[in-house]
């Protein structure tokens, strides 16, 4: 009993009653009097701790009481309101003059959690907008800045208090998330209790075969129940809490027949032990809660990602400006800029806002924003974007557009509402309300039958039976082993998806998108055409530059075997090339055009020769492509480069359908597209510019070698960039797709025929305990078949 409690009931009756706090459902004491004013104002509630009833309050005192009848899990826990870390919680300006930042809200339950937090977010003081996502558990808000107390971040700070003292967590996106200790600790005591039950099992099995003393068998059995008790009541709680809100809430999932499996096995082995002196089903009930509880924290682990995209994006964005002023240059955070104000760029400096050029020339390198390969020539008038990276020259640069309005903010905004898609159901999820409905209805049918034919004992035995054997222990593993074993077989051929859903996905995809640099293509200039003695004098100059190309023309020397002299005098000169000299005679290496680099003598001006340039296809692209297309996968090339381009790269790669000069509004805009045709489109893609395709797509894959944003926000990253690659994915992800089906029809067909047994009193205890691992052996077998199906499909 809380201290608060004994102060109202000081006299502290005998009998005291159980009930669970009405905010986060911990146990509470309550003498009767105490208990028989609960049930007279059922309204007033009964709370374990001050927190908790603030919470209730706050939630109470904003009209938002429909809450505690959506939930359907019940949320954590309230602490001290903690502001650890949220200084470090980024705010972005807005057109309209308000602050908006993106964080990670912790412990989200349900979609009611989800609710309640964003209705409490709008009711606090200052806050013009929030949303909360349940799918990636992050909010965005957006509030008026120095609207309390004249504090810029008070707003923010007092919703996030108030979002505290409900008993979730915000932090910041860039900071860890911690692990649910709870679960960790429900699962670790019932990973111990299984491991100690069985062996204790193991001995009463051999006890079976060649004799064992009553007493031995007695002592045996008590200890089993004594450990097997913590896990019926602490480990497995969680599926008798979610059984019981889905039924507040008129909802049938699975947590209710696991529920009533748990309790079933557990009161018979009670029974069993206690008044008959027989074995029980305890061995069972340990080791299902053990497996169920390893598979939920295995799914929680698998939801978090790394990082997320949209705070990688915001990575990307240069940290600081330059901005002209009528005194200088003046370095500021690109937030502080402002349209019509000018700033001043540098070779090697990253562009802080999208505008454009009114003085200056040079090249900017653009490839992982817009896709296109060649480094952009730009001088006046040309318009430039944020994040594109200046590989020579100096521009100073009008600006056009806020920070938060930039191309990469909205890439940004792209990802974040991509990434609230919630999951679809698996066929688990969608057979879980009937087949709850269909073994409750046995189950209480089976009682009926044999009350009136043989007694309440045999009733209850045969209900018990029928809850156990039907448990959906093998149905709620089909479909996870099955996807998992789809993971190791993708990934040990050089895809490494994220998650089972992914691999499902996966498993369904017709048509393949694809973009072309970094892709489909190398991401980099090589040497296609040059003479010998022209690159030698070419290497010589360019080994002391790291511009691409330069790069390019060294490679293609040491390729060659041709021996590169060092030059000497070497200047770079941003804009106009580099020059030095060899052999006695000055050279200046200087752009000729599209993809051309030419060697010129700088005393006479004469070309001595031309090496030409292209960022070629890979080897292995046209064999990957032709096997995708022989399995019935259509491609497209969808890319941000120029059309005649990408029409050459296409004819190359044998890619009939090409999309040119899309940018990534339009590539995620084109699978949406298709995805309204009913099109499952995979889209494969390395840079900025393909993270909202890649979030919008049926199945999202990253080159390794890629942004970090869209390796992030992908379902899955292809390792080595071998294209190939795809097509294992896509076997392993088909098998696994079957063998889920067959799992669960087998799942389906051991429920009939167990419970057909069970109905007609055919099962024991010693029964039911084999035919459960037997159930869960055969699902197991099925995807251990994966990987022996997809080695035998590529040969």
């Amino acid at each position: 009993m809380s201290a608060a409690l004994r102060a109202a009931d000081p006299q502290g009756d005998p009998a005291p009653s159980i009930v669970a706090c009405t905010w986060c459902g911990t146990e509470v004491e309550l003498s009767p009097r105490r208990a028989a004013a609960l049930v007279a104002a059922p309204d007033a509630g009964i709370f374990c701790c001050s927190g908790c009833e603030a919470a209730a309050a706050m939630v109470h005192g904003a009209g938002l009481d429909q809450y505690f009848d959506k939930r359907d899990a019940l949320p954590p826990r309230p602490g001290l309101a903690r502001s650890a870390g949220w200084d470090r919680i980024a705010a972005r300006p807005a057109a309209d003059g308000t602050l908006e930042s993106t964080l990670h809200v912790d412990g989200l339950r349900c979609a009611a959690c989800t609710w309640v937090t964003e209705k409490v977010l709008l009711d606090s003081p200052g806050v013009v907008d929030a949303h909360v996502s349940y799918g990636t558990g992050t909010a965005i808000i957006r509030w008026a800045p120095g609207a309390l107390d004249g504090d810029t971040s008070a707003p923010l700070t007092e919703a996030l208090t108030r979002v505290s003292r409900l008993g979730y967590r915000p932090r910041a996106l860039d900071t860890a998330a911690k692990p649910d200790r709870d679960l960790l600790m429900r699962m670790g005591v019932a990973v111990f209790a299984t491991m100690n039950v069985m062996m204790i099992q193991a001995g009463v099995y051999l006890g079976w075969i060649s004799g064992m003393e009553d007493q031995y068998a007695l002592f045996f059995r008590w200890i089993t129940l004594i450990l097997a008790t913590p896990v019926a009541l602490y480990s497995a709680a969680p599926f008798f809490r979610g059984a019981w809100e889905g039924l507040r809430n008129k909802v049938l999932h699975m947590d209710l027949p696991i529920a009533l499996a748990v309790g079933g096995m557990y009161g018979h082995g009670l029974y069993a032990t206690m008044v008959t002196g027989s074995e029980g089903w305890l061995d069972s009930m340990t080791m299902l809660v053990a497996l169920l509880l390893a598979g939920r924290f295995l799914e929680q682990a698998g939801r978090r990602r790394a990082a997320e995209a949209a705070q990688a994006l915001a990575a990307e964005a240069p940290a600081v400006a330059r901005r002209v002023t009528p005194t200088g240059i003046e370095e500021v955070a690109p937030t502080a800029l402002s349209v019509g104000e000018l700033i001043e760029v540098g070779a090697g400096e990253e562009l802080a806002a999208d505008g454009e050029v009114v003085a200056g020339s040079g090249r900017v390198q653009l490839a992982l924003l817009t896709g296109e390969s060649e480094p952009l020539p730009v001088g006046p008038g040309s318009r430039v974007i944020a994040g594109g990276v200046m590989v020579d020259g100096h521009l100073r640069v009008r600006v056009e557009s806020a920070v938060g309005e930039s191309l990469l903010a909205r890439m940004a905004e792209l990802l974040r509402d991509a990434a609230a898609r919630p999951p679809s159901p698996t066929a688990a999820d969608k057979l879980a309300p009937w087949f709850t409905g269909l073994t409750l209805a046995v189950a209480g049918g089976t009682f009926a039958v044999h009350l009136h034919g043989a007694g309440f004992e045999p009733a209850v035995e045969a209900a018990v039976a029928v809850l156990v054997v039907a448990c959906p222990c093998a149905l709620a593993l089909a479909t996870p082993l099955a996807a998992h074993a789809g993971l190791g077989a993708a990934a040990r051929r050089g895809l490494l998806l994220r998650s089972g859903d992914a691999v499902r996905r996966t498993g369904q995809v017709d048509l393949v998108a694809l973009d072309k640099t970094g892709t489909v293509t190398w991401g980099r200039p090589r040497v296609v055409a040059a003479d010998d003695h022209v690159l030698r004098i070419a290497a010589a100059i360019e080994r002391a530059s790291v511009h691409p190309m330069a790069l390019a023309i060294v490679d293609e020397a040491v390729a060659r075997g041709i021996p590169i002299p060092l030059g000497e005098d070497i200047v770079e000169e941003p804009g106009r090339g580099i020059r030095g000299c060899l052999d006695g005679r000055c050279w200046r290496i200087r752009g000729g055009g599209a993809g051309v680099v030419e060697v010129v003598a700088e005393e006479t001006g004469g070309v001595l020769g031309r090496i030409h340039l292209k960022d070629r296809i890979r080897d292995e692209v046209r064999v990957a492509l032709d096997a995708l297309r022989a399995d019935g996968v259509d491609v497209a090339l969808v890319t941000g480069d120029h059309a005649d381009v990408a029409a050459a790269i296409a004819e190359q790669a044998g890619i009939r359908t090409v999309l040119a000069a899309q940018t990534p509004e339009d590539k995620a805009a084109w699978i949406g597209a298709r995805a309204a045709e009913g099109r499952r489109v995979m889209f494969v893609g390395d840079g900025l510019n393909d993270g909202p395709a890649l979030a919008a797509a049926h199945v999202g894959i990253a080159m390794g070698h890629g942004a970090a944003s869209s390796v992030l926000v992908a379902d899955g990253v292809l390792i080595g960039g071998q294209l190939s690659a795809l097509r294992a994915g896509l076997v392993a992800a088909r098998h696994a797709a079957a063998v889920t089906r067959v799992n669960v029809a087998r799942s389906i067909a051991y429920n009939v025929g167990a419970v057909g047994f069970a109905l007609a009193g055919l099962v024991n205890p010693l029964v039911a305990a084999v035919l459960m691992p037997l159930s869960s052996g055969l699902v197991i077998a099925g995807a251990l078949s994966v990987e022996h199906r997809t080695r035998r499909t590529l040969g």
